[in-house]
């Protein structure tokens, strides 16, 4: 199907599918200054904080993030998606990230040793470790506590560590808790993402299928209908975008317009969608 999609209209690949590559996507001012600062903050430690509603693009940001950071010869990028468990868990899992063994031993004495171990591998090694966890408002205060243990040094004479977490409104708000408090306070860098208009969601759209190879796949009217529709939710508009691509070749038509959206989706189906975002 994937295929047939592709070269029904001469994409170069989905503009609509998960893994879409990075230039199929527009990022933001605010996202490419955002970068740039994990960038920076990368050569000194510390942690950076992202948030978002889902959809709103946090982990098209994070892709971005990842990308720029890879290049750079000096680091070492590890990724946790949806980390849940205890202390221990994460310590398991950050040293399989690192290709350091982080195992504890028993349930009191771990972290420390675990730190010191920590900081011996990177007193060993020439690359500098950046941690990105998506999802991190599900990981409990004590583990989020104990990676500002980890990322500093005794009287933070030295960075070990750069941490970017990212998560919805919920991780933002275990911030201004008073366990919490001390590792908000090293946050350095910061983004809400807030919902998209729907001019920007119809510039990043014209974006996509410019960038796949078909600048004229969609008409402007269905562009602007689906911005609408979307109510600033760019994961949305991706699945309506992926719905009409389908639709379209299985009729066989040339071009997508707004005839095909209100087929597929409904005009009543829209309006109430709208209004229930």
């Amino acid at each position: 199907m994937i295929n047939d999609l592709q070269a029904h209209y001469g994409l170069k690949w989905n503009p609509f599918s998960l893994d879409v590559p990075l230039e199929g996507m527009l990022a933001t001012t605010a996202v490419e200054h955002f970068t740039w600062r994990v960038e920076q903050l990368s050569h000194e430690g510390g942690f950076a904080l992202l948030t978002g509603e889902p959809g709103t693009g946090k982990s098209v940001t994070l892709r971005l993030v990842v990308k720029r950071l890879s290049v750079m010869r000096d680091l070492q990028v590890g990724v946790l998606t949806r980390p849940h468990g205890y202390v221990g868990d994460v310590y398991r899992e950050l040293g399989e990230l690192f290709g350091v063994t982080l195992s504890p031993h028993n349930r009191w004495a771990g972290s420390k040793v675990l730190r010191e171990r920590w900081r011996a591998h990177i007193e060993s090694t020439l690359l500098r470790p950046v941690l990105i966890i998506d999802e991190a408002q599900e990981m409990r205060p004590a583990v989020l506590s104990e990676l500002r243990f980890l990322a500093s040094a005794e009287l933070d004479a030295r960075a070990l560590l750069t941490v970017v977490l990212a998560g919805d409104h919920r991780l933002s708000a275990m911030f201004r808790t008073p366990e919490l408090v001390p590792l908000g306070s090293r946050v350095r860098v910061r983004l809400a993402i807030d919902a998209a208009s729907s001019q920007e969601l119809a510039e990043s759209l014209r974006h996509a299928l410019q960038a796949a190879g078909a600048a004229q796949l969609m008409t402007p009217a269905l562009i602007d209908a689906l911005s609408t529709h979307a109510a600033g939710n760019r994961r949305v508009l991706m699945n309506l975008g992926a719905e009409l691509l389908a639709a379209g070749v299985s009729r066989n038509l040339s071009q997508l317009d707004e005839q095909l959206f209100f087929q597929v989706c409904g005009a009543p189906a829209a309006r109430s969608a709208g209004k229930r975002r």
